[in-house]
């Protein structure tokens, strides 16, 4: 089973996140992503995407 919410480097063996880190919130908190925004649950704090 593949792991959605981080990568793995194979050449180095870097593990680096696939979420957007809250900017409010201290590390290790994320930002759940929506069809049309990115919000964090423990802040409230909101980004809306832009429309093409």
């Amino acid at each position: 089973m593949a792991h959605k919410l981080y990568k793995v480097d194979k050449k180095s063996g870097k593990v680096t996140s696939e979420r957007r880190p809250c900017p409010r919130c201290e590390k290790g908190t994320y930002m759940a992503e929506h069809f049309d925004r990115y919000a964090c649950g423990r802040c409230g704090y909101t980004e809306f995407k832009r429309k093409k």
